[in-house]
């Protein structure tokens, strides 16, 4: 007999994931030291550069409403509705006061770290350097609408974490959408 959803969620790390990890560990190969969930004024990123004053944090794609990977739970969607804006208005919030203060704060979606580490290795070592740094777009779904009458037609909200671009809608398909994880580490 399976796992309720209740014990499924219940397994999900919050901390040194597998992703994390892997980024972890590319970035020590780098060279680059640094310090786990370290206390900064806003939060407890994962990777923390106290010196450079660099925060990573590593989205997960269904918590943090990925705009390739996030699929809407079936049932219950009032409580997931809500839990997934209250985690992209504690990011918004975490990375806009983080910056405030001077820091540079990265967000990398966790497939990301699969599909394009030494990509994400170079935007760290990019940041902690001293010359002109930008951070990248981060869109996140905010809310998703299903469309009456149209089968698994969607409404998916997006709006990007800083607050830089407008609110826009896309209308698509549900998605289910899968990433492969890399097995090996890259070579860097």
């Amino acid at each position: 007999m399976g796992l309720s959803r209740s014990e499924q969620m219940s397994r999900i790390r919050g901390q040194d994931t597998s992703p994390e990890r892997l980024l972890r560990s590319a970035l020590w190969r780098a060279g680059m030291r640094f310090r786990l969930q370290s206390r900064t004024p806003y939060g407890r990123p994962d990777v923390v550069f106290s010196k450079s004053r660099v925060a990573i944090f590593i989205d997960g794609c269904f918590w943090h409403g990925c705009p390739e990977h996030y699929v809407r739970p079936r049932t219950r969607d009032e409580f997931w509705s809500s839990k997934l804006l209250g985690n992209v208005e504690r990011d918004r919030r975490q990375t806009l006061l983080l910056e405030a203060e001077g820091w540079r704060v990265l967000r990398f979606w966790e497939h990301q770290v699969f599909e394009s580490l030494p990509e994400l290795v170079e935007q760290v070592r990019t940041a902690l350097a001293s010359g002109a740094w930008s951070p990248s777009a981060s869109w996140r779904v905010v809310q998703v609408d299903l469309l009456p009458g149209e089968g698994d037609m969607e409404q998916r909200w997006m709006e990007e974490l800083r607050g830089a671009m407008p609110r826009h809608a896309v209308v698509a398909r549900r998605s289910t959408k899968k990433w492969k994880r890399v097995r090996s580490l890259p070579s860097l």
